[in-house]
């Protein structure tokens, strides 16, 4: 649905003021119209955050560029991908899509290069370790736009009710600590696990690095149903699952926006959370903790990193207005803005310092600390939409009576081997 029209933030009041000398793009008699599907990045489901967000900003664009007109559809988070791959099998892909994938359609040929569109001050601008996800064949075509590691969460109150003095740093001190919190406090979930189809994919992929695996080996080629894999998934069905310490919702059904929102009611004792979580948690009153995700051992796995990306199509042309629009969207005031409203990372070097150098920003220091050393789902291979895909509909199972993790394990293992030989 078009997104609708809301009163102007501060930020978006100031864009247009800022921006109203500027000149237009195209020169075309009627106004060029670009469809733009994005993600919604609400953390509890509470309000229209991220509608807000792209109404300031295209209202300060529109005013700029009175010839470009912007039409977006914010759409949740566990179905975007799925429906931006559907309007293009359908032939009706939108101009722009802001979504957790690009390689399959760079692959194809259906995007835009980067720098066929943005200014290179812009270009060269982003975070080295997510522009080069970005590139298939050393060209970049998945422009960055959101970014977040995780931590571990917890509800500071439920630890001391529960008499736990210090968060876990080990999988059999996470269990410890869950046993205390479900026997002492009576919290519906003690850990919560989020395996529901929402993004299953990245909390499987904690699970896998705590355990010394992930999706890729050291070669880059898939791993997917390595010892280690299969060794985490069993861990955590039988130590947490079985135990019934992952509360009344199974993980296979619970998303990750669910989660967040019982934690956000203090039915949560732990969860690993992004930095939007922090903010959400503290407005309601929540004391929380953070610490490094556990691992099997005392030596803590990578951080486990995220990058959302936003892509142009080819299919109705537009490669003007589209860059005119690109160019403005990673303006810092417009990267600081979407990162502040959510408390995300940005993904330009000229903003991370800004927040790095900035009090007011302190809140994501640990995340941002944690960048570097921190890992990605293998993004750039083109086949990873149809893995990541297959992982939120498989994986869940694996912690269900019926279905083991090997099993669940070998058949997203097998989707990848269609994916790769191009099936």
């Amino acid at each position: 649905m078009p997104r609708h029209r809301h009163a102007l933030t501060a930020v978006a009041t100031a864009l247009v003021l800022a921006v109203s000398s500027a000149g237009c793009v195209g020169g075309h008699e009627d106004p060029v119209t670009l469809r733009l599907v994005a993600a919604d990045y609400e953390v509890g489901g509470q309000s229209d955050s991220t509608e807000q967000y792209w109404d300031g900003l295209i209202t300060a664009f529109e005013a700029a560029h009175p010839d470009i007109k912007i039409e977006v559809e914010v759409v949740s988070w566990d179905s975007v991908d799925r429906k931006v791959a559907d309007l293009v099998k359908a032939g009706q892909a939108p101009d722009l899509a802001q979504i957790g994938s690009y390689a399959d359609y760079a692959e194809r040929g259906e995007l835009y290069s980067a720098d066929s569109l943005l200014d290179l001050r812009v270009q060269t601008n982003f975070l080295r370790p997510f522009s080069a996800a970005g590139e298939q064949r050393t060209e970049q075509f998945g422009m960055p736009f959101s970014a977040s590691t995780r931590l571990l969460f917890y509800n500071e109150a439920l630890f001391t009710k529960a008499g736990v003095s210090r968060p876990p740093t080990t999988w059999d001190e996470l269990k410890s600590v869950a046993q205390k919190l479900k026997s002492r406090t009576s919290v519906p979930y003690p850990i919560a696990v989020p395996l529901g189809p929402e993004e299953a994919q990245m909390e499987t992929l904690g699970w896998l690095l705590g355990g010394g695996g992930g999706y890729t080996g050291p070669s880059g080629t898939y791993a997917i149903s390595s010892d280690e894999n299969i060794y985490s998934l069993n861990w955590l069905k039988d130590n947490l699952v079985r135990e019934g310490l992952t509360g009344p919702l199974p993980p296979e059904q619970l998303n990750r926006k669910d989660a967040y929102a019982a934690f956000l009611r203090g039915e949560v004792g732990m969860v690993n959370g992004l930095p939007s979580l922090l903010k959400e948690a503290r407005a309601a009153g929540i004391k929380v903790g953070t610490v490094a995700v556990p691992g099997r051992e005392v030596t803590t796995a990578p951080a486990l990193a995220s990058v959302d990306w936003i892509m142009a199509f080819k299919r109705n042309g537009h490669r003007k207005e589209l860059g005119a629009f690109l160019n403005f969207v990673f303006k810092d005031e417009n990267v600081r803005e979407f990162a502040t409203r959510n408390n995300l990372l940005p993904v330009t070097l000229s903003v991370t310092k800004q927040m790095r150098a900035s009090d007011e920003y302190k809140d994501l220091w640990e995340f941002l600390d944690g960048l570097p050393s921190s890992q990605l789902p293998p993004v750039d291979k083109t086949s990873w939409a149809a893995v990541s895909d297959s992982t939120k509909r498989n994986v869940g199972s694996a912690m269900t009576p019926i279905i083991s993790p090997t099993k669940a394990l070998r058949q997203i293992a097998e989707d990848a081997r269609k994916a790769e030989a191009g099936r």
